[in-house]
């Protein structure tokens, strides 16, 4: 009996330390979209590219705003197709309402350039961006 018991206390705690070791990588990469999070918080002033041209004040809370622009606080399904140290990629789909794919690039804490594209609304959008912080969030 204490031969059996030994036995499955070394198996468990040989998967337990094999569970440990594969998730060690896991911990290394960090946390998800961890280049937005990076971004200043505050009130970020976007000037769009293009024809329609224009700007459009945002308060930025955590830098996800920034990847469903053009599908504000819709519940939205998220794939991150790129995650790197200066720039994101992002594709989601909202039922009902569309889908977009955005593309993040940080040059700093304050200045980040914007390509969007997708269907809002039954229409397709594209538009490239720059946006940077120009102060804190008004109350």
């Amino acid at each position: 009996m204490r031969q059996r018991v030994a036995s499955t206390l070394a198996v468990a705690g040989a998967a337990i330390g094999a569970a440990v070791a594969a998730a060690a990588p896991l911990q290394a990469q960090g946390t998800a979209l961890a280049m937005l999070d990076r971004l200043d918080r505050g009130d970020w002033e976007m000037r769009v590219r293009g024809e329609d041209g224009g700007t459009r004040r945002i308060c930025l809370g955590t830098g996800r705003e920034l990847i469903q622009l053009r599908h504000p606080s819709t519940a939205c399904k998220r794939i991150v197709v790129n995650d790197g140290e200066s720039e994101v990629t992002v594709q989601y789909t909202c039922p009902g309402q569309g889908w977009g794919r955005t593309h993040i690039r940080r040059e700093t804490a304050r200045l980040v350039q914007i390509d969007s594209q997708g269907i809002a609304n039954g229409l397709p959008f594209s538009f490239a961006a720059e946006a940077r912080r120009v102060g804190g969030c008004a109350g």
